[in-house]
């Protein structure tokens, strides 16, 4: 298990055939970093859903970067769109979207946003 920070790992993405590309990077870079296999796939999806947001919401695509902290690996997707708003109840099982966010916060320990040049990172953590 890493004791100290690392530099973080990053790719870019900017079509929905990134999305593949984006999912196996964070699985492949959150299990390096001593996440176990499941919580690399729950944080793989969780990425995932924040880059879809991006391709649907923004233009110009999003970059994710990962890194270790004593303890948690943090994972940031950035893109130039507007903050998302967390913080919300899961929709109805009849409703066909806006279940995106919600799961990202169930799924991740910590969830955060920041400003990013002109757009937003939201900043994810799970507990290794």
């Amino acid at each position: 298990m890493p004791t100290s920070a690392t530099s973080p790992a990053e790719t870019v993405y900017r079509v929905p055939g990134d999305l593949a590309v984006v999912r196996e990077f964070v699985r492949a870079e959150s299990e390096g970093l001593g996440l176990s296999s499941g919580r690399a796939d729950l944080l793989a999806v969780a990425v995932s859903e924040l880059a879809t947001n991006t391709l649907q919401h923004t233009d110009g695509g999003g970059v994710v970067r990962i890194w270790a902290e004593p303890g948690l690996v943090r994972c940031e997707v950035v893109d130039g769109g507007e903050p998302p708003g967390f913080g919300r109840a899961m929709p109805a099982a009849d409703q066909p979207r806006g279940r995106g966010l919600a799961i990202v916060e169930r799924i991740c320990d910590e969830v955060g946003i920041r400003p990013a040049g002109d757009g937003t990172a939201v900043r994810l953590g799970m507990v290794l």
